[in-house]
């Protein structure tokens, strides 16, 4: 990352301390345009910035991924949400044949056996698939909070995604 993305993030994470939500995502869709993406888990920070983004009218690509092991609750949340805000929440899945062979060899439950599958598992069912949702987009929207976990805690609202190259904005975070 260069000194110019870093002096950014400092004069942003600074200028938005205090921010509401709308302020942030509003700014950042006016600079980043059609290259800013929403990733939604459909959990209730999620919910919060998908009403702000639809009440802003901001033409915002919002998506989610498909583990195959969501539960039935999750898959209904994804209809009405998209019904109540009359909008289309792009679904990203695991390739199925890598899915298909892992769970072959390994079983269906093997991230319960280890470490190495709990990685595995993440790798094919996540991981890929955030990859694809985030190629070609240079900022991504998350419902991050710092009080969520410790290494969140640590976080900044705003920071460089270094593993995918790209701006990552929790405008949440502070909540």
């Amino acid at each position: 990352m260069s000194d110019t993305k870093t002096m950014h993030i400092e004069d942003w994470n600074e200028r938005f301390a205090d921010s509401a939500p709308e302020e942030i995502i509003t700014y950042f869709f006016n600079h980043y345009s059609s290259k800013l993406v929403f990733s939604s888990s459909m959990g209730a920070e999620d919910q919060v910035i998908t009403d702000v983004i639809v009440r802003l009218g901001l033409p915002v690509t919002i998506f989610t991924l498909d583990t195959g092991r969501l539960f039935p609750e999750t898959y209904s949340l994804i209809e009405k949400t998209c019904r109540h805000y009359k909008i289309k929440i792009k679904v990203l899945f695991p390739d199925y044949q890598g899915v298909e062979n892992m769970v072959h060899e390994k079983g269906i439950n093997l991230f319960y056996e280890s470490i190495e599958n709990r990685k595995l598992c993440c790798q094919l069912r996540k991981v890929e698939p955030l990859n694809r949702a985030l190629a070609g987009y240079e900022a991504w929207i998350t419902g991050i909070r710092r009080d969520q976990t410790i290494d969140r805690f640590y976080s900044k609202m705003i920071e460089w995604d270094e593993g995918h190259q790209m701006l990552k904005i929790s405008p949440l975070h502070k909540w």
